[in-house]
C-alpha cells in the first residue's frame, strides 16, 4: 500500500480558501489556491495531501449538503478536478475527507423529508420519530450525531444510503482521481458498512486508501483485513506533547511499545496508523508545548515512530492557534506558504523516513530510555536506523551497544562513531542509519 511509505500534509479547504463560515450560496472560485501550494507541498517532503470537506455544506464541511457538488464558496467540480491534476502532476496523491455518519440539515433527501413528512421517499435514510419533534420544530423527532442536531445522522442499515454513498466515491473518483478517504468519525460507522465499503474500494481503484477517525479503544476493532488500512493514533498524539511537557519521555515510549513493540501481546505490530501532532481540531502543536526547544524534537518522534506521519498546514513552520478560541482559530487562511529552520528540519525528516525502509516498514525497539532522552530502533529486513532524542537543555552522552561501529545520520548525513558513547548535544534529534 503506497500510503505506509508516504508523508500527509492535511489542509481544512474551508479556512484555507478564506471562505464564509456559513455558506452564503455565492459562488467563488477560491478553491485554485490548493494547487498552489503543490510546490511547497513536494518541496516540504510530502506526497500526500488530506483535503478536509470541500463538498456542499450548511457551514464547515461536516454538515454536507450535496455530496456530489463542490461547495460553492470554494468553485465548482471543473476547478477542483484541475487542481487534483495538479497535484498528481507533482506525485502528490489526493485523500478527501468521507463524512458519512451524518449530514446537514441543508441535505437534499432531508429537506425532502421535511417538506413531505410520511410521504418522502427518504424518510428511512434517517431515524426518524413521527410521533416527536426535533428543537427546531420540524414536526418530528429524529437523530443527531452525539447530541448536535444540526448534524443528522444517517441510516446507515439502509441499502438505498449506502448505495448512494458508494455511487458517491465512484463520482469523485471519476471525476476527481482521488486516491483515498479519511472517514470521518469512523468509530461511529456501522462495521458492516465499512466491510462493504472496503469491498467496493477494492474494485473501484487498486489500492484505494482508507483511514478512520477513531479516538480511544481498540483500533483492530476498525484497522485490519476487510476492513480500513489505517486509523488515526490519537493515543500516541496525547503521548507526544504531553512526554515532552511533563518531561517524561517514559510515556510516548510506553505508548510505542505497547502498540508497536517485540512482545507477542504488542496491538498493531504491522498496522500502519497515521500519526499526527495536531490537526485541525486540536490545538497547534507550537502553542501546546511548554518549551519551544521542543518542537523540532516533537516531529523528531512523529517521523521516527511507527505509522505514516501527517502535517497540518501552518504547522510545518510553527503557526500557533488554541482550541480555546474556537475552531476558526485552527482553520486560517494563510496568503501564501511560509519556511524557518523548522520547515528546514520536517523537509529533512520527511525525506529521510520516504527513503528508509527501516522508518517505513521496521520493527521498533527501545534502547535507552530516561525522562529526558531516548534512543529507539527500527529494523527491517535490509535497514536498521535508531532514533535519537535529546529533550535537555544540557548535552547527554549514552552508553550503549549500538551493535555496529559506525551510522550515518539521513538528517545532516554527518557519519557518526558509537566507540566511547554517543553525545547528544541539547535539544537535538538524530536519525542514525547503522553501518557494518
Amino acid at each position: 500500500m503506497w500510503a505506509e511509505q508516504s508523508v500527509f500534509y492535511q489542509i481544512y479547504p474551508l479556512g484555507f480558501c478564506g471562505a464564509p463560515w456559513v455558506n452564503d450560496g455565492v459562488q467563488a472560485s477560491r478553491i485554485g489556491k490548493l494547487g498552489q501550494w503543490a510546490e511547497h507541498i513536494r518541496r516540504l517532503g510530502a506526497d500526500a495531501v488530506y483535503l478536509s470537506p470541500v463538498f456542499e455544506s450548511d457551514s464547515h464541511g461536516y454538515d454536507t449538503r450535496d455530496y456530489r457538488k463542490i461547495d460553492c464558496r470554494l468553485g465548482s467540480n471543473e476547478e477542483f478536478a484541475r487542481v487534483c491534476r495538479t497535484f498528481h502532476d507533482n506525485g502528490i496523491r489526493v485523500v478527501l475527507d468521507g463524512v458519512f455518519n451524518h449530514v446537514g440539515r441543508g441535505f437534499w433527501a432531508f429537506r425532502d423529508v421535511q417538506e413531505k413528512k410520511w410521504d418522502s421517499p427518504y424518510k428511512d435514510w434517517f431515524h426518524i420519530n413521527f410521533d416527536g419533534n426535533s428543537g427546531y420544530n420540524d414536526g418530528f423527532w429524529y437523530e443527531g450525531w452525539e447530541g448536535h442536531y444540526e448534524l443528522v445522522k444517517l441510516n446507515l442499515r439502509n441499502p438505498a444510503v449506502v448505495d448512494y454513498l458508494l455511487e458517491s466515491i465512484r463520482f469523485w473518483v471519476e471525476q476527481f482521481e482521488i486516491d483515498g478517504l479519511r472517514l470521518d468519525v469512523a468509530y461511529c460507522l456501522d462495521r458492516d458498512f465499512l466491510s462493504r465499503l472496503r469491498r467496493f474500494a477494492n474494485e473501484i481503484k487498486p489500492e484505494f486508501f482508507l483511514v478512520g477517525e477513531t479516538l480511544h479503544g481498540d483500533y483492530n476493532q476498525w484497522v485490519g483485513d476487510g476492513l480500513l488500512h489505517s486509523c488515526t493514533n490519537y493515543e500516541c498524539y496525547k503521548g507526544l506533547y504531553s512526554s515532552f511537557n511533563s518531561m517524561n519521555l517514559f510515556e510516548i515510549v510506553h505508548s510505542l511499545k505497547r502498540q508497536f513493540g517485540p512482545e507477542n501481546w504488542t496491538l498493531y505490530k504491522g498496522k500502519h496508523l497515521l500519526s499526527f501532532v495536531d490537526n485541525h481540531d486540536v490545538t497547534r502543536v507550537a502553542s501546546i508545548l511548554q518549551n519551544p526547544g521542543h518542537l523540532p524534537l516533537i516531529y523528531g518522534v512523529l517521523f521516527g515512530m511507527p505509522g505514516i506521519p501527517c502535517v497540518y498546514y501552518g504547522s510545518e513552520w510553527g503557526t500557533k492557534g488554541d482550541k480555546g478560541q474556537g475552531d476558526a482559530a485552527l482553520r486560517p487562511c494563510f496568503e501564501k506558504p511560509e519556511w524557518n529552520g523548522l520547515t528546514d528540519t520536517i523537509a529533512a525528516m520527511a525525506g529521510a523516513r520516504r527513503e528508509s525502509e527501516a522508518l517505513c516498514w521496521g520493527d521498533f525497539r527501545d534502547v535507552v530510555l530516561t525522562n529526558r532522552q531516548a534512543i529507539f530502533q527500527r529494523q527491517s529486513e535490509h535497514e536498521r536506523v535508531l532514533v535519537a532524542v535529546n529533550a535537555d537543555e544540557n548535552p547527554y552522552t549514552a552508553h550503549f551497544d549500538a551493535g555496529c561501529g559506525r551510522a550515518v545520520d539521513l538528517l545532516t548525513g554527518q557519519t557518526h562513531d558509537f566507540g566511547g558513547g554517543s553525545e547528544l548535544p541539547p535539544y537535538s534529534v538524530a536519525f542514525w542509519r547503522c553501518e557494518a
